[in-house]
């Protein structure tokens, strides 16, 4: 179901909780929230959509498809580079830093732990949302 997005700075300031296999409904939230906002938006945190949980969704351009992702952490990182970035929740656009290849540990809708590596733009979006879950506003 589509939730409207969250802009009260002081709740997307604090960190979220670890989801569980119980937060799937989140994610489900997540993607179609996603959808309805495809023409603004690429990515979405829990917390965007009043979840305090560590729960992400992103456009991968690899796939093309949109993917949540349970409990996400980021173990790997290189290519460190200077970006601006907007956000649905925030007001224009806010200078921020990031890295062109991560590789990331979490868990898919089945509670299944996967570790994978993303770059470039994917990698961009990705970072964004975490840093939503960690309760920092870029």
């Amino acid at each position: 179901m589509q939730k409207p997005i969250i802009t009260d700075e002081t709740f997307l300031a604090v960190p979220s909780e670890p989801a569980t296999e119980a937060d799937a409904d989140i994610a489900r939230d997540l993607l179609d929230t996603l959808a309805a906002h495809a023409d603004s938006c690429v990515g979405l945190a829990a917390n965007m959509i009043g979840e305090s949980k560590r729960v992400i969704v992103f456009h991968d351009e690899g796939t093309g498809r949109n993917m949540p992702m349970f409990n996400p952490a980021i173990v790997e990182r290189s290519g460190r580079y200077e970006t601006e970035e907007g956000c649905l929740s925030l007001r224009g656009v806010r200078p921020t830093v990031r890295y062109e290849r991560i590789t990331v540990t979490y868990r898919t809708r089945r509670w299944r732990e996967v570790t994978a590596a993303f770059e470039g733009f994917t990698a961009e979006i990705i970072q964004h949302e975490i840093d939503h879950c960690d309760g920092v506003l870029i």
